[in-house]
């Protein structure tokens, strides 16, 4: 599976356009677009530069991942240009684009809202001066136009590539509310130059320009894409925890001298030393020693288990108690703790079912309400409304059909899913897997340690059994046969009747 970040994506069409573009590509097997994580993954034979060149013919931005480093580049590297794909660069931007727009919106809005319906004063050559009022709207609202231009590209760019997605509905709503108050304001300096009274104006003025809707879309939709973009911030963290917690140093001997080297130089065969409390750098097989190791971040297990010479330990674990020497197995990204994140990784780009059926409905959504805003102005036309009655109502259609949490609920449930569960040590390959556990009835364990409430728990009610190791018996047990746990809380197991076990497997099957 090849991945790609993409760029320029700001919604849901957004990620549906880019799948229909790259999927006509020759030797694309499948192809994944994630509006959360902005990255793709693609299976096939495609050539990456082909690929490319259909996302840009798209009208977006795509390269592979870790495009920016060299060919030779290390595990670490790959893992730190991993981290920093995830870095949530669009909240600043965000933040600062919503408290400028909102200083320059709420001087407009004093202006029609405060003077206009609550006589709070204004300067004196602009009291009663209705052209001159008219004049200050139009010049605050292109400032707040300009400061979120972003909308306008990308919307005004998206309907140039017949693929319009949702800041095309920003954007037509508040351009034509805008190009509209324009043709009023020249209509009301047509009036005056021909001797229409400026008491005579007051209707056009306080009726037909639209200057607050112009800059109010825009700074509204701003607040949503901010509170939005937080919230695909946090949805990363879990995953981009799991990557922290990668080795950096290793402790390698040498001609017989300890060294610390970057975990990028270990090789395959190197002696490595690892102190009691420190993480172990790479997977590797006990040399010299004894220990405990806390393997809890690879295999969820509260209890630490002991490893003696000749034993394997794992990336990332923790040496509790002793001094040992390793040799190292596998190392960079042949290690399994590295082996991990990918999987997560991959998982988070995959789409559930259900995630299909939102895209689906993402890609017709926006020609369908541009459809309808046509629709309700014609309507209103041949009802005998004048047209700034009839703009009003389908601008107003415009604007409130922008759900750009259709396409973000759907991934943005995946991701925290998937990083919760790598963070208490349960593993999705992909996010159908992730989908189909929340059916599970029966959980089959094949050692009662696993079933530790410390570092592993279902938060679901769920029926399960455990299944015992002695091949003879083939049977699933609950209650009534005394143990105790290892944490020292007593437990009772009873066998089930043999067709009550066949009956559960089958049920399972």
């Amino acid at each position: 599976m090849d991945q790609y970040i993409v760029t320029g994506m700001t919604c849901a069409s957004c990620q549906a356009h880019v799948e229909k573009a790259v999927a006509k590509v020759p030797g694309v097997r499948s192809v994944s677009v994630s509006l959360l994580t902005n990255s793709m993954a693609v299976e096939g034979e495609a050539k990456p530069s082909d690929i490319i060149k259909a996302v840009e013919n798209a009208g977006y931005g795509a390269q592979p991942k870790g495009a920016q480093t060299s060919q030779k580049e290390s595990a670490s590297a790959k893992l730190a240009a991993e981290e920093d794909a995830l870095k949530d660069r669009e909240t600043p931007k965000l933040v600062r684009r919503l408290v400028s727009s909102l200083v320059f919106l709420l001087l407009l809005m004093y202006i029609t809202m405060g003077h206009n319906m609550a006589s709070w004063p204004v300067p004196a050559f602009l009291n009663h001066n209705h052209i001159g009022l008219g004049i200050v709207q139009m010049l605050l609202a292109i400032v707040v136009m300009i400061i979120n231009r972003a909308f306008f590209i990308s919307g005004f760019k998206s309907l140039a590539h017949r693929a319009p997605n949702m800041d095309t509905l920003v954007a037509l709503g508040s351009s034509v509310s805008f190009g509209w108050s324009v043709v009023i304001l020249l209509r009301m300096t047509y009036l005056v130059t021909n001797g229409t009274a400026n008491m005579d104006l007051m209707p056009l003025y306080h009726n037909e320009l639209y200057f607050e809707s112009a800059a109010m879309i825009p700074a509204l939709i701003t607040v949503g894409k901010t509170l939005e973009s937080l919230s695909k911030g946090r949805t990363t963290d879990a995953l981009k925890n799991l990557m922290k917690m990668a080795p950096k140093k290793a402790v390698v001997v040498r001609d017989g001298v300890q060294q610390e080297i970057s975990i990028d130089d270990v090789r395959i065969g190197d002696v490595f030393v690892v102190k009691p409390g420190e993480s172990i750098p790479v997977d590797g097989e006990i040399t010299e020693g004894q220990t405990a190791v806390d393997e809890s971040a690879l295999t969820g297990e509260s209890i630490p288990v002991d490893k003696a010479e000749g034993d394997k330990v794992s990336a990332a674990t923790i040496n509790q108690s002793g001094f040992i020497k390793a040799r190292a197995t596998r190392v960079g990204e042949d290690t399994t703790f590295s082996q991990i994140i990918q999987m997560v990784s991959d998982a988070a780009a995959t789409k559930a079912p259900i995630a299909r059926i939102a895209d689906q409905v993402s890609g017709v959504f926006v020609p369908a309400v541009i459809g309808i805003a046509a629709l309700v102005f014609a309507v209103w036309m041949l009802l005998g409304r004048d047209v700034a009655y009839a703009l009003e109502k389908a601008i107003s259609v415009l604007v409130i059909s922008c759900p750009c949490a259709l396409g973000l609920a759907t991934p943005v449930a995946i991701m925290v899913g998937n990083g919760m569960g790598a963070k208490n040590g349960i593993l999705f390959k992909t996010s159908e897997a992730l989908e189909n556990a929340g059916k599970v009835q029966i959980v089959a364990l094949d050692s009662p340690q696993r079933a530790s409430k410390r570092k592993i728990f279902f938060p679901v009610p769920m029926r399960w059994r455990q299944r015992v190791s002695t091949p003879s018996q083939g049977r699933l047990w609950s209650g009534d046969r005394r143990r105790t746990s290892p944490q020292g809380r007593s437990q009772t197991l009873r066998p089930l009747p043999a067709t009550a076990s066949q009956a559960a497997l089958q049920e399972r099957r």
